[in-house]
C-alpha cells in the first residue's frame, strides 16, 4: 500500500532522511519510532506531499505520490495530527465535514457519515453543536480522527496523536484505538517517540535514528534481535516492561508451567493482549486460582529461550 525507496531529504545542511526504503502492506499498521529530530515526522510527511522529497520514490496504493494530483493523493489518505488541528470556530459537525464537503458529498450522506462515526469512535451526538474547547482532551483527539476518517480514505498517517494528552488518557484512548473496527481495514502509519505506545499499536516497527533506518521488524524482533548497539540501548530503560508489552499472551500461552486452571491452560483471558496488560489486569488479586506475577515472568523467561533458539 505504501513503498519508499531510496527517499532522502535535506534542509539546508542537516540531513533529516538519509536514503531510507520500506513497504507497508495494505491493512498494515505500522510505527516510526525514534528520538526527536531523527526524520520520522518528515517521512511521514512526504507521503502525502505536505513535504517534498529531493530523491528516491514513494508509491502510494500502487503509483507514485508525484505523478498524482495532489487533490487525489490526498483523498485517499487520512492524517491525524498532535494537537487534533480541530477549528476552534467551527462546530464539531462542521469539523468532521470539511473533507465530505469539499469532495461535493450530499447532505445526507455527510449526515449518514457522520452518525456512524460516531457511534464506531464512542462518541455522543450532543455533541456536534459543540465547539471543540468544550471537550476533554481524548474526545478532542477522537473528533480529529473521525475528521481524518470521515471520507474513509484507506491510508492513515498519524503524527504523535496522542502525544498531547496527559498519561492516563493516553493509556486509555490507546487501548480503545486498538479495538475500534473501523480502523482494522485501513493501512497505517503511525509516528511516536513513546515505546510502549508503539507496541501497543503496530504490527511492525521502523526505528530511526539520525535520519536512517537503524531496524525494522516486531517489536519482539527489535528487543530480542537488536541490529546493533543503538537499537539495543534504546530499550535498555524499562526493560522488563518492554519485554512483557512486546509477548501477547497468545505467544507465551504453552510456556506457562501452570495456568489459571492448574494445569498449563489459560482459561478466561484475552490472549491478544500483551503479558504487561495481563499483569495489570491481575494487580492485586491474590486468588488462588489466578494468574500472579510469577508465573508470568516464568512463561517470559520460558518464551525467550525459545525464540532465541
Amino acid at each position: 500500500m505504501i513503498s519508499l525507496q531510496h527517499v532522502s531529504k535535506k534542509f539546508g545542511e542537516r540531513q533529516a532522511v538519509d536514503n531510507i526504503s520500506f513497504d507497508i502492506k495494505d491493512g498494515e499498521t505500522v510505527a516510526l519510532l525514534g528520538t526527536s529530530g531523527c526524520g520520522k515526522t518528515t517521512t511521514l510527511r512526504m507521503i502525502n506531499r505536505l513535504t517534498e522529497a529531493d530523491s528516491g520514490s514513494i508509491i502510494v496504493n500502487g503509483q507514485s505520490n508525484k505523478e498524482l494530483p495532489l487533490e487525489e493523493l490526498r483523498r485517499g489518505i487520512g492524517y491525524v495530527l498532535q494537537h487534533n488541528g480541530l477549528f476552534p470556530h467551527y462546530t464539531i459537525e462542521e469539523n468532521i465535514a470539511i473533507v465530505p464537503g469539499l469532495f461535493k458529498w450530499q447532505a445526507h450522506k455527510i449526515k449518514k457519515r457522520i452518525t456512524e462515526l460516531l457511534a464506531q469512535l464512542h462518541l455522543p451526538e450532543n455533541i456536534l453543536a459543540q465547539y471543540p474547547a468544550a471537550l476533554s482532551g481524548g474526545q478532542q483527539q477522537r473528533v480529529g480522527l473521525a475528521r481524518a476518517l470521515a471520507a474513509d480514505p484507506p491510508i492513515l498517517l498519524m503524527d504523535e496523536p496522542f502525544g498531547a494528552l496527559d498519561a492516563v488518557t493516553r493509556a486509555e484512548i490507546t487501548k480503545d484505538f486498538r479495538r475500534l473496527d473501523i480502523l482494522q481495514s485501513k493501512t497505517i502509519l503511525l509516528v511516536t517517540h513513546d515505546i510502549q505506545e508503539a507496541f501497543a499499536l503496530a504490527d511492525r516497527i521502523i526505528l530511526m535514528h539520525e535520519g536512517k533506518i537503524m531496524q525494522q521488524g516486531t517489536a519482539a524482533t527489535l528487543l530480542f534481535s537488536p541490529a546493533n548497539n543503538f537499537v539495543k540501548d534504546f530499550f535498555a530503560q524499562n526493560r522488563l516492561q518492554s519485554e512483557l508489552s512486546a509477548v501477547t499472551v497468545a505467544d507465551a500461552a504453552g510456556f506457562f508451567a501452570e495456568g489459571n486452571n492448574g494445569n498449563g491452560q489459560l482459561v478466561n483471558v484475552d490472549h491478544a493482549q500483551s503479558l504487561w496488560e495481563l499483569l495489570e489486569q491481575q494487580n492485586g488479586n491474590n486468588k488462588a486460582n489466578e494468574i500472579n506475577a510469577a508465573s508470568v515472568l516464568q512463561a517470559l523467561e520460558n518464551w525467550k529461550k525459545n525464540f532465541n533458539e
